[in-house]
C-alpha cells in the first residue's frame, strides 16, 4: 500500500526507491544504522557483535548478532537487494554455527564489539548481566534457542514460502521489510513486519511454545523424579523436585528461620533464590513493586521465574518474598541436601518415590 504526502493542496504518492538508487550501501550505510537503533527491526534487542564469525573454516560473517531480553541469540541479516536473495539459508548456517556459544563467549565477542565503536572504557560483562536482568551468569538458561531476523526491501515469493514453513517446524525466524521512498532528495523507510503478521505473532508463539513442549515430552531424556517428601510430621508423597524445594522452603520460613537465612544454603543459586518488595501484598502489586524495583537498579523482573502466585508468595516481618522456580538437576539436589543438613532438627526427609 502506498504511503501518501500531504501537501497544502494536494495529496500524492510518494515514490518508491531503492537503496542503491539511494547510494546507501548495504554495510557502510544500512548495517551502520541499523546497529544503533536495532529497536527498528529487533524491539528487546542487545548488538553484541558486527561482522561476527569466530569459527573454523569459514570465511562467513553475520552482519549482526544479538540477544534478546530472555538470553536468546538472535542473527541479524541485512540485504538491501529487491528479493532477499538466499538469506533464508544464509542465516540458517549462521544460527548453527552459533548455537553453541557460551555465556563467557558472548562475553568476549561483545568487548571486542564495544571497543571496536569505540567504547574501550565500557565493562562487557556488566552491560550483559545488567540487560538480561541478572545478578550473575546463568548458563543453563542462556542461548536456549537461536532466533533470526531477516531485514530487506523486499523478499521473494521462494524466501518467503521457506520462512514460513521453517516457523511451523519450530524456528524462530521473522522478515523485515525496509522499503524505502524518495521525498525530495530524503529517504523515508516503511519498516513493516511481514512474516509473522503483527497480529499473528503472539499466536504462532504460543503454538510453536506448544508443539516444543510436547516434542521434549516425547523425548527428553531430563530427570522427571518425583520425591517423596517428609518435613517434620507432614508427609508429601510424589512431589515434582520444584514444588518439593518450595515446600521444604515455605516449611523452614513458617519454623520461625528468616527467608535470607535459609536462602543462603540454597548452593549455587543461593545469591539469586529471593525477591522481595516492602509490605505484606499480593501476587499482582508483587509483581508491580518487583519490576519497578529492579528497573531501577536497569534489571529486568520476569515473573515466570519466580513463585510468586498469591498462595505461594510468602509475607513475613512486613515484606513479601518469592521464592525462585528455576530448580534443576544438581542444582536441586545440592540446595536440598544443603538444607536438610543446616537444619537437622526439622526434620526434612526427601527419597525418589518408588
Amino acid at each position: 500500500m502506498p504511503i501518501y504526502e500531504f501537501a497544502p493542496d494536494r495529496i500524492q504518492p510518494l515514490t518508491k526507491t531503492t537503496f542503491g538508487a539511494m547510494q546507501l550501501h548495504e554495510r557502510r550505510d544500512l548495517q551502520r544504522l541499523l546497529r544503533e537503533n536495532i529497536a527498528v527491526i529487533a524491539p528487546d534487542t542487545l548488538v553484541i557483535a558486527e561482522e561476527y564469525g569466530e569459527w573454523d573454516d569459514s570465511r562467513r560473517r553475520i552482519d549482526l548478532l544479538g540477544i534478546d531480553r530472555d538470553a536468546n541469540l538472535v542473527v541479524i541479516e541485512l540485504k538491501r537487494t529487491e528479493d532477499g536473495g538466499h538469506m533464508e539459508l544464509q542465516a540458517i548456517r549462521y544460527a548453527a554455527m552459533v548455537s553453541t556459544m557460551t555465556f563467557d563467549q558472548a562475553v568476549a565477542a561483545f568487548d571486542r564489539y564495544l571497543r571496536q565503536i569505540g567504547r574501550d572504557d565500557a565493562d562487557a560483562r556488566g552491560e550483559l548481566l545488567a540487560f538480561l536482568g541478572w545478578d550473575e551468569s546463568d548458563h543453563d538458561q542462556f542461548a536456549q534457542e537461536v532466533k533470526i531476523v531477516l531485514a530487506s526491501a523486499e523478499f521473494s515469493l521462494e524466501l518467503t514460502t521457506a520462512v514460513l514453513w521453517l516457523n511451523q517446524r519450530d524456528l524462530d525466524i521473522r522478515c523485515v521489510r525496509l522499503q524505502p521512498y524518495n521525498l525530495s532528495g530524503q529517504v523515508l523507510v516503511d519498516v513493516q513486519q511481514i512474516i509473522p503478521p503483527p497480529e499473528a505473532a503472539e499466536y504462532q508463539v504460543r503454538v510453536r511454545e506448544k508443539v516444543r513442549k510436547e516434542r521434549e515430552a516425547r523425548t527428553s531424556g531430563a530427570d522427571h523424579t518425583k520425591y517423596d517428601l517428609r518435613l517434620g510430621q507432614q508427609e508429601f508423597p510424589r512431589e515434582s523436585k520444584r514444588w518439593a524445594i518450595l515446600r521444604t522452603f515455605r516449611y523452614l520460613v513458617e519454623s520461625g528461620i528468616a527467608p535470607e537465612t535459609v536462602a543462603k544454603h540454597c548452593g549455587p543459586r543461593a545469591n539469586r533464590a529471593l525477591r522481595s518488595v516492602e509490605g505484606e501484598v499480593g501476587h499482582d502489586d508483587f509483581v508491580r513493586l518487583a519490576t519497578k524495583s529492579r528497573a531501577e537498579l536497569g534489571k529486568r523482573f520476569d515473573p515466570i521465574r519466580w513463585f510468586c502466585g498469591d498462595d505461594e508468595l510468602l509475607r513475613v516481618g512486613g515484606r513479601t518474598y518469592a521464592f525462585s522456580s528455576q530448580w534443576g538437576g544438581d542444582d536441586w539436589l545440592e540446595a536440598m541436601t544443603n538444607l536438610r543438613d543446616a537444619f537437622p532438627d526439622r526434620g526434612i526427609v526427601f527419597t525418589p518415590a518408588g
